[in-house]
């Protein structure tokens, strides 16, 4: 990506819901912040950055006829952008991969620990097949296996691409007690991911197994797992992002055991994370020295004390860690208002979860004073992020 050198202020055409995004920019230029979901080429027409979120489509449709020169997208995927337009335009385009891979990968954890209590099932020993073993799979992968958790790994690009790791079949990681998607949507290609979970790939899910899917909503054939779910099927299964997003099948919010409004990856220091890589792609392709960084309004560390809890079993402990930093059945409960309201408001709801939503830390944010701890209670904890505080 060519570098565009300009000293003049610019013109920045922002979604609002980007954390920071207007203090983080304010040295390049005038910042406009606008609605992303109804974002619309007027808005545009005049702009030389724009910066969204995955629910603005940014194709010809918006962008003809401006005068942008970089688009940056505060997110780790990019199926809403056509890229092709941008290169063959000279626009340049920067995503922030990686940057709310940490946050998905502990709402995994969080909704697993949060599973095998009602259960009464601990999850070590159990194998979980991890569809996508990218920025997000693997860190899931670093965080489950460190709660004894056997994982098997299903990537087919990565596979082909020759990178190292002992790789299952799609039919072996179905066949798992937790399944896992962190796979990009592709509706095409060599490794199409649109229902890469479809009907008959539901049907070979172990029974009583449990699914959970952070990708995008349409890795799953939604209407498929209603039908199989309304059977009757005792899958427990986790849904993060839906097909149709912002207006969701209730029957199947109905049946899911936890459903959240498309937030995984919504910790604070996510958001902010993402926000600083956008602004640094931006940055370099305008020559300009970045002026901006995510530390700079982050909160400082918070600590717990599990002291006075020297009795209780590992994933007690656990639990306790993490409800501390996230509270997933807070979450569900928040989305299931979604049956109080007309049809009508549902859309507007679902956004507003994600427009007004509460800080939330990673892990790494909270350090433990654990005490008495064993050694391989504290090793538990510090493999999921969490800090542990020197025994004085």
């Amino acid at each position: 990506m060519l570098a565009v050198m300009t000293t003049d202020p610019l013109h920045i055409v922002a979604d609002e819901n980007i954390p920071a995004v207007a203090a983080a920019f304010e040295s390049l230029g005038e910042v406009a912040l606008v609605n992303g979901r109804s974002m619309t080429a007027a808005q545009v027409a005049d702009a030389d950055v724009l910066l969204v979120r995955s629910v603005t489509r940014v194709d010809e449709h918006l962008l003809g006829g401006s005068g942008v020169r970089f688009v940056g997208s505060a997110t780790i995927g990019f199926d809403h952008v056509d890229r092709h337009y941008l290169a063959a335009r000279g626009i340049g385009f920067a995503t922030a991969p990686g940057s709310n891979a940490t946050s998905a990968a502990e709402y995994v954890v969080s909704a697993l620990l949060v599973l095998a209590a009602r259960q009464g099932r601990p999850l070590a020993g159990r194998s979980v097949g991890i569809i996508g073993c990218g920025n997000v799979g693997s860190r899931v992968r670093t965080r489950l296996s460190a709660l004894g958790m056997h994982c098997c790994i299903n990537d087919p690009p990565r596979q082909d691409a020759g990178v190292p790791d002992e790789y299952v079949d799609l039919a072996t990681a179905l066949g798992c007690d937790v399944v896992t998607l962190h796979v990009p949507l592709a509706r095409d290609g060599v490794h199409p991911t649109f229902h890469l979970l479809d009907a008959a790939a539901l049907e070979q899910l172990r029974p009583g197994s449990v699914v959970v899917n952070t990708a995008r909503g349409a890795a799953i054939d939604n209407l498929a797992l209603d039908t199989l779910l309304a059977q009757g099927d005792d899958l427990d299964v986790v849904l993060d992002v839906w097909e149709g997003e912002p207006e969701i099948r209730l029957p199947l919010l109905e049946r899911v055991a936890i459903g959240t409004p498309h937030i995984a990856g919504y910790s604070l220091d996510g958001k902010l994370r993402g926000t600083e890589m956008i602004h640094a792609a931006a940055c370099a392709f305008l020559d300009r020295p970045p002026a901006w960084q995510a530390g700079s309004v982050l909160p400082g560390a918070a600590v717990l004390d599990l002291r006075a809890a020297p009795d209780a079993g590992l994933e007690e402990l656990l639990r306790a860690a993490v409800c501390s930093c996230y509270d997933i059945e807070a979450d569900d409960a928040r989305l299931r208002v979604l049956f109080d309201l007309g049809a009508a408001a549902r859309p507007a709801y679902f956004d507003r979860l994600r427009k007004q939503y509460p800080v939330r830390r990673e892990f790494a944010a909270t350090t433990l004073r654990a005490g008495s701890l064993s050694d391989a209670q504290r090793e538990v904890l510090a493999g999921l992020g969490f800090g542990i505080a020197p025994e004085r």
